[in-house]
């Protein structure tokens, strides 16, 4: 059984709709990459596939299937931004504008996060604190300069 990306008429599969709610909370900036979740998703299908060929449950199909769409997306700078909106900045931005102000900063932080090898597990290692603090002080620095 194929969990194909698209049915006849167009609208997602499972695969697509559950990377594009993932995509939507997690890499916004991604949401809308269209070519982006085709990939993902027909791979997680063939990836599905060939683990009941050979054999495997559906629960380990699934779990094989889910790593490959979720591949280097575990990690989420934007996340990342909210939480420090929320924690850091609570006064300036309000919890409920803390998601679209991380949209607006986060292509603003592009040359702090490619300074880090922004790994799926890279909030599990000593490089985190060091980036959260360096996206705190750039966020500052654009509230002070207004440009939040």
């Amino acid at each position: 059984m194929t969990k194909n990306n698209s049915s006849p008429q167009g609208e997602l599969s499972y695969y697509g709709l559950s990377l594009l709610s993932y995509l939507h909370d997690s890499h916004p900036d991604k949401s809308g990459d269209k070519l982006f979740i085709a990939k993902r998703t027909d791979r997680a299908s063939e990836v599905y596939s060939e683990a009941i060929q050979n054999g495997l449950t559906h629960i380990e199909a699934e779990e094989q299937a889910n790593a490959e769409l979720y591949r280097d997306l575990h990690f989420s700078a934007y996340s990342t931004l909210v939480n420090i909106l929320w924690d850091e900045f609570p006064v300036e931005i309000p919890e409920d504008d803390a998601r679209k102000v991380a949209l607006q900063v986060l292509p603003l932080c592009g040359n702090v996060l490619a300074k880090y090898n922004l790994t799926d597990d890279f909030a599990d290692t000593p490089a985190y604190d060091l980036l959260y603090t360096e996206l705190t002080g750039t966020v500052q620095i654009l509230l002070e300069d207004g440009t939040v």
